[in-house]
């Protein structure tokens, strides 16, 4: 009987329609004892005899490949892979899947409702009143800001069509168009450079490559506008949080919205966690509850196919795996 170990914490021990999808097909499910994202510790007793792994934020690196000789699959609840040694995975014939299409509108609600708690001074008010304050300062509306989209896939075209319902001017930077979308809600296309210099709000939707890492450093916040918001709920690893310290204790940017970190959970001594102008979130944008159902349902829906030797050609990431794939 093949297995699959359950990697993501909110799905371990859980009922659920992806563990029918799963056992329907023959498979063994395997609930491990760990912390929120499976260590390397935690890991590598389990490698040796599962064929495939249902990601959350477990890292898998080119000595853990080596030692799982029967792993056929990984497949991430989620879009971002960063945390895959991609290389590793393909040399060693082990499909990588995604979930695209089914958290991007759980993303954008996050993204939103961070816009707000900085502009609104939402959580600055709530812990002002609940130490005994009360400060009626007039706050800042979204409407007729310009919010500038760093990435317009899907999760950056969500976020755009939530931001254009409170009447904010879009714009946005990509190197792939889609003309048709832009029209439709009015979106300009703007260099990077011209975005920052423009944008009220800038939110990040790219994910975390060799390219992009650090990309938010020093010299990106000093083009940014003096006043503007920082979103990312993208990944951590974008921003250089020191930078981003030294521009909010000067006062060039007003806040800042994280959903994402370097270090996931972020230590003592991290560089933002003493600023009453951040706002954040333990990574949970991609993850509320029907974005969560649907991740572990296509991602066992894949795990199925491919043991079936179908290939979900909008999930795999490594499509140079499919001549020849065979279970």
């Amino acid at each position: 009987m093949p297995s699959v170990l359950i990697g993501p914490y909110l799905l371990r021990n859980q009922p659920g329609r992806f563990r029918d999808i799963l056992t329907e097909a023959g498979f063994e499910l395997i609930d491990p004892e760990g912390g929120p994202a499976l260590s390397e510790s935690e890991l590598r007793p389990w490698l040796p005899r599962i064929d495939a792994l249902m990601a959350g934020g477990e890292r898998m690196t080119p000595e853990l490949f080596a030692i799982a000789p029967t792993l056929r699959v990984i497949a991430r609840t989620g879009v971002g892979y960063d945390l895959i040694d991609l290389p590793a995975a393909t040399a060693h014939r082990v499909a990588v899947t995604i979930t695209p299409g089914t958290n991007q509108e759980s993303v954008a609600e996050q993204t939103l409702a961070l816009m707000l708690a900085l502009t609104r001074r939402i959580a600055a008010n709530d812990r002002l009143i609940h130490a005994g304050g009360w400060d009626r300062t007039l706050v800042t509306p979204l409407r007729g800001l310009t919010l500038g989209l760093v990435g317009m896939g899907r999760i950056g075209r969500a976020v755009a069509t939530r931001a254009q319902a409170f009447r904010m001017r879009l714009v946005a930077h990509d190197s792939v168009l889609d003309a048709e979308f832009d029209h439709r809600h009015g979106i300009q296309r703007l260099s990077l450079d011209d975005l920052l210099a423009s944008s009220d709000v800038v939110s990040l939707h790219l994910p975390l490559t060799d390219a992009t890492r650090g990309l938010v450093d020093r010299q990106f916040l000093a083009r940014m506008r003096p006043g503007s918001y920082l979103i990312n709920t993208a990944r951590g690893g974008l921003v250089v949080e020191a930078d981003l310290r030294e521009a909010l204790l000067s006062g060039h940017l007003a806040g800042a919205g994280l959903d994402v970190l370097n270090q996931e959970p972020p230590e003592p001594g991290n560089p933002l966690l003493d600023l009453p102008n951040v706002v954040l979130s333990p990574h949970i944008a991609g993850t509320d509850t029907l974005a969560m159902r649907e991740m572990a349902e296509l991602a066992a829906t894949t795990i199925v196919d491919l043991y079936h030797n179908r290939w979900p050609s909008d999930c795999v990431v490594n499509a140079e795996l499919r001549e020849g794939w065979q279970w």
